[in-house]
């Protein structure tokens, strides 16, 4: 029986690899062109791993975003209007240009200028860009997940004071338990109460949008350098906005090292001070942008293929690929969950190195 059911499981997953392998490997929704263009892999991954004004889920499937700028006052506008205005003739349309009739705008690389006399972006008009992207979008979305899932989880909770959990508070509440009793008390101590509610929010946060940018058209955003930046900084100004005087004497001078060595020491502790966030930062961009690259980087060879020997070729080596694509997205959903676990273990060890008293310092406890 369970022999079966892993067959038929096995077959399912390859066949929705198989059908979302063509959604991620087209060109983007609005090539109104029929023409035979050269696949180029390195354009169809950065498409689906950068930012956009739309939220495209597959070739000719898109949700076009709110376009908020300022620029000689407020404009709010759809997206879609760099692809289906009215006013906009089909040359435009693929430059992705608005022609509005007061002030037109282009879409250039994501960035949207004023358009210049000359029908092309004017670069020297200063445009701020306040635009739902996708990435924005997908923030939203996790942050609403969020609110619906553990609000659930509290009122089962509640539900069930001396009982056993059920429904997804049984699924999450072992979780929320790991994180306190492995990461958060171990490496911040008795004081750990007053950050458990942001480490939490931390863990839970990273974890659930990287698990929704595996899905198909989903969002790259722990992927995005400038989200994994903020969470970085949160977690510094954290530390630091805590920290006692222990931790900043031991910037200036390092318990037990020699007088000598302090104008070398001094400057690696300060270094240290900033190279923590950064590796925080740093890490969690680059796990879930390489694992990205890799998975779409499996699918492109599909078509690689076709362009080099022709459709049989293609089709000959889908098999091959899916296979290795299901076994690298069973990877990625298991880097989902370390990379949140490591940014909060390690978002826990800086609070607790800055927040422990000299004694236990010294002692190392």
């Amino acid at each position: 029986m369970l022999r079966q059911l892993r067959h038929k499981f096995a077959a399912a997953a390859l066949a929705l690899l198989s059908a979302f392998s063509f959604a991620y490997a087209e060109e983007p929704a609005h090539n109104h062109e029929h023409k035979e263009e050269k696949f180029n892999i390195g354009e169809m991954i950065m498409h689906h791993i950068s930012d956009a004004h739309e939220w495209e889920f597959a070739h000719g499937l898109a949700i076009p975003l709110p376009v908020i700028i300022y620029d000689n006052g407020l404009k709010v506008f759809s997206s879609s209007k760099f692809y289906h205005s009215p006013d906009a003739t089909h040359e435009d349309h693929e430059k992705h240009i608005y022609p509005n009739k007061e002030l037109g705008y282009v879409l250039e690389h994501e960035h949207v200028y004023r358009l210049g006399v000359d029908g092309k972006a004017d670069k020297e008009a200063h445009v701020l860009d306040f635009s739902i992207t996708k990435n924005v979008a997908s923030l939203l979305l996790s942050a609403v997940l969020l609110f619906l899932i553990f609000t659930a989880v509290a009122k089962g909770y509640n539900k069930n004071k001396g009982k056993a959990p059920s429904g997804i508070q049984s699924f999450l509440e072992p979780v929320i338990l790991m994180i306190r009793d492995d990461v958060v008390k171990p490496a911040i101590g008795p004081k750990y109460e007053k950050y458990l509610p942001y480490l939490l929010t931390l863990f839970f946060f990273v974890w659930i949008n990287n698990l929704l940018g595996l899905l198909p058209g989903g969002a790259n955003l722990t992927g995005n350098i400038a989200v994994t930046l903020v969470l970085a900084v949160i977690t510094f100004l954290i530390v630091h906005f805590n920290a006692n005087k222990h931790y900043f004497a031991h910037l200036v001078k390092p318990t037990g090292v020699p007088l000598a060595l302090l104008p070398v020491m001094v400057p690696v502790e300060i270094v240290g001070v900033f190279m923590k966030p950064f590796s925080l930062m740093v890490r969690l961009f680059a796990n879930i942008t390489a694992g990205h690259i890799i998975i779409l980087s499996l699918l492109g060879l599909i078509f690689i293929a076709k362009n080099l020997g022709g459709g049989g070729t293609g089709w000959s080596i889908s098999p091959l690929v899916l296979i290795f694509t299901l076994f690298m997205n069973l990877i990625e959903l298991l880097v989902a969950f370390l990379q949140a676990f490591i940014f909060t273990l390690l978002s826990s060890m800086y609070i607790g190195s800055a927040i422990e008293e000299h004694h236990e310092a010294d002692h190392g406890h």
